[in-house]
């Protein structure tokens, strides 16, 4: 039995990083339901540069199995924390 889990990469078009991260939050709201996919580590780079990637969400623990959902660097707290 294997252990090994898989990254799928998704290049996009977009041409923004503003557009991208609706582009991942559009996936996100319309494809949570599927556990095979881990939004909180959703990563980002340019095209030229693929090796340095950024995370676009917070993804801080908030108890239970609930994570933070706002921006990487989101101003304030993590709500409900």
């Amino acid at each position: 039995m294997s252990t090994a889990r898989w990254v799928l990469h998704l290049p996009t078009t977009a041409t923004s990083a503003e557009g991208v991260h609706r582009l991942a939050q559009a996936l996100r709201d319309s494809l949570r339901h599927v556990s095979a996919l881990d939004f909180g580590e959703l990563t980002i780079s340019t095209e030229d540069d693929q090796s340095t990637r950024r995370r676009v969400w917070c993804d801080a623990p908030l108890g239970g199995d609930r994570r933070c959902a706002l921006r990487t660097n989101h101003p304030g707290r993590c709500p409900d924390r």
